[in-house]
Parts: structure tokens; sequence; C-alpha cells
């Protein structure tokens, strides 16, 4: 590998593992939002609201693990986590429940439908570039993830 695309790859490399660390909580609190909302009997706004909320509980906490595991201080670990992942959340939890409300009958798939899951799959499918492009574009200039992965 050429010294010149190594910095290169490392960035890129970086920008997937912080999407991908995105996408997992967001997937995780989505999921157990709908399920939970589901089993109230809830409708589609506190369902929604609660997978949102979820997901960014799990997306901080994923990022918070291994901040708490080095030793921070709980004020340095939950203002690295904020800021680590509040873009890249918002972006796909942003398009996720879009796709979600806009794909016919996948606002009102249950648990048990197919279409439930494959709708958020797309959803995130096609948040996934644009989160990694936000994150790529953070890491870069030294932000977000830049300073999480000091730590794992």
């Amino acid at each position: 590998m050429e010294a010149a695309t190594a910095p290169h790859e490392n960035l890129n490399r970086l920008a997937v593992s912080a999407t991908t660390h995105c996408l997992t909580g967001c997937a995780i609190g989505e999921v157990l939002g709908m399920a939970i909302a589901t089993a109230f009997g809830w409708g589609n706004l506190p369902q929604i609201v609660l997978a949102v909320v979820l997901a960014y509980f799990f997306g901080f906490a994923l990022t918070a693990m291994p901040l708490v595991k080095a030793g921070l201080a709980a004020g340095v670990v939950v203002s690295t986590a904020l800021t680590a992942d509040t873009v890249s959340i918002t972006i796909m939890e942003a398009i996720d429940n879009l796709t979600v409300i806009i794909w016919p009958g996948a606002i009102d798939a249950g648990l048990g439908d197919a279409l439930f899951y494959v709708s958020i799959a797309a959803g995130f499918a096609i948040a996934y570039p644009f989160a990694f492009l936000a994150n790529r574009y953070m890491i870069a200039r030294g932000k977000v993830h830049a300073v999480v992965h000091e730590y794992h």
C-alpha cells in the first residue's frame, strides 16, 4: 500500500466503523421500540417516538461503553457520546422513519410481518451512505468518532 493512500483508507475504515456502530444502535432501538409499542397497543406516532428515543439511547450507550471502560469522567463520556453520534443517528433515524412512513403499508406492518423488517432494513440501507459521508467528513476534521476510536 502506498503511503499516500493509507490515510484515505484509514479514514474510510473509521467512517465505516462509526456508521456501522450507529446503524447497530439505531436498529436495536427501532426494533425494540416497535416491539414495546406493539405490546402496549400504541398507535403509530407514539411507536415512532419510542423507537427514535431508543435508537438514540442505544447509539449513545454503545459509544459510551468503551469510554466508561477507559475510565473517563461521566461528563466527558456523555459529552463525547452526544457529540460523536448525534449527527449520524439523526441522519439514520430521519431517513429510516421517512422510508417506513412513505412505503405503502409499512407503517401498519406488525412484528410478524416481513414488511416491517424489510422496510426498516431498506430505510437503513438508504440512510447508510449519507451517515457514512457525514461521519467521514467529521472524522477527517478530527471530530466525533476520531476521538472515540482512541478508546477502542
